[in-house]
């Protein structure tokens, strides 16, 4: 039995007992071994993440996003001041540490305090970042964080259901498959699916147990080969 009966005998939803409102993310520094998280600032940042995008010559990050690619740097400054600036969606530069350049964006967006819900979005790794041990940690300190310190309930992914590595990264991360929205968006003219994922605050403990033991440093061989697989 998922609910509870009220006064009037109708099956409600169980009581949330001691809930307070999770905090609203306050965008500071998010520190790793393997990288750090800044608030994405456009004259800092955007000279090095176009370079980074360019060693991309396909453009195929920018698929599944409903903008980009973009022609110049001045381009995409523009964009970044247009839309990366509010407190929702809020905009981090994934920063490498042993080279100190940006490699990478992320966002939380649509949140929500009084509900205790929040979502990860506008992921877009550079070559520079993809398949490293940085954008898997740089997945876990977002969660460490809304999880832990600010006390959310629900961490959403969400993506278009035909990009593969989109759903394959949230499935090998710990994040459940909740359904399809069908033809959920109209997407730089084409139809979007939209697939859904989640983590709940009862199965964090697990999943960060577990992205913990991935990302320390023993478990890689000499040459940086994973030990034993997040998936």
């Amino acid at each position: 039995m998922n609910g509870e009966p009220n006064d009037l005998g109708q099956v409600v939803g169980l009581r949330v007992r001691d809930w307070s409102p999770a905090q609203f993310p306050s965008g500071e520094d998010l520190i790793g071994v393997y990288c750090r998280l800044e608030r994405l600032v456009p004259d800092r940042h955007a000279t090095d993440l176009f370079e980074a995008n360019a060693a991309d010559p396909t453009h195929a990050n920018w698929t599944y996003l409903s903008y980009g690619p973009f022609p110049t740097l001045d381009a995409y400054r523009s964009w970044m001041t247009d839309v990366c600036l509010s407190d929702d969606p809020m905009f981090f530069a994934v920063v490498d540490s042993p080279t100190g350049r940006p490699v990478g964006v992320a966002s939380l967006l649509r949140i929500s305090p009084e509900d205790g819900t929040i979502e990860v979005g506008h992921i877009n790794f550079s070559p520079l970042l993809q398949r490293t041990r940085a954008s898997t940690e740089s997945m876990y300190l977002l969660m460490a964080r809304v999880f832990d310190d600010w006390k959310y309930r629900r961490y959403e992914w969400k993506c278009n259901s035909l990009n593969a590595p989109s759903v394959a990264a949230a499935r090998r991360l710990g994040f459940s498959y909740e359904g399809t929205h069908r033809k959920a968006q109209v997407s730089k003219g084409r139809n979007r699916d939209t697939s859904w994922f989640s983590i709940t605050d009862d199965e964090w403990p697990t999943i960060k147990q577990r992205l913990q033991a991935w990302l320390d440093p023993s478990n890689f061989d000499d040459s940086g080969r994973q030990l034993t697989s997040l998936a």
